[in-house]
């Protein structure tokens, strides 16, 4: 019934490009309003409202509470509430996860328990349709100018000098 298509090859095989580790977390007893836009890994344990667009990995905490219209993210692994549409290379939800909205996605994991009101589109490829990462933001980049520009200076050694005399003890 549920059978992969035997011409697929490892090269052929889109492979999910996606940042494992978490880099920020938005913790338990914080609501937030706004996007999460960027490259890295979140980990949201609070209250979440708006617009997730990112590369990398995206958790929704046990006490997370996400609410968007499309979270769009490489890997989406959810133990927490979602309310809105998913759009990822890789979902997976948790055996206290609840997601309420249409999942498009190339892999899907799910536990004995997890709940998914809305349907699920299995692709061979998924678009998250993203902005450009940028190598660096502003200030980054005048950082490293400045850093570029100043000359590097090598310190003289510092010249070796014999002691000999001796300490004299108390007895």
């Amino acid at each position: 019934m549920f059978k992969r298509n035997s011409t697929t090859t490892p090269e052929t095989t889109p492979q999910v490009q996606a940042v494992e580790r978490i880099t920020s977390v938005l913790g338990s007893g914080v609501v937030w309003h706004g996007s999460i836009n960027g490259s890295g890994g979140v980990r949201i344990e609070g209250a979440f409202e708006g617009e997730i667009a990112m590369r990398g990995l995206l958790v929704v905490g046990e006490t997370g509470r996400v609410t968007c219209q499309n979270v769009r993210a490489n890997t989406v692994i959810v133990a927490g509430a979602v309310r809105g549409n998913i759009t990822t290379q890789k979902l997976e939800i948790r055996a206290s996860g609840r997601v309420w909205g249409d999942v498009v996605t190339t892999a899907f994991v799910t536990e004995e328990g997890a709940f998914l009101r809305g349907q699920i589109r299995m692709e061979e490829t998924v678009e998250l349709d993203l902005e450009p990462a940028p190598e660096s933001t502003p200030s980054e980049a005048a950082q490293a100018e400045s850093i570029a520009a100043s000359p590097i200076v090598i310190p003289e050694p510092a010249p070796v000098i014999e002691s000999t005399q001796k300490m004299m003890r108390k007895k």
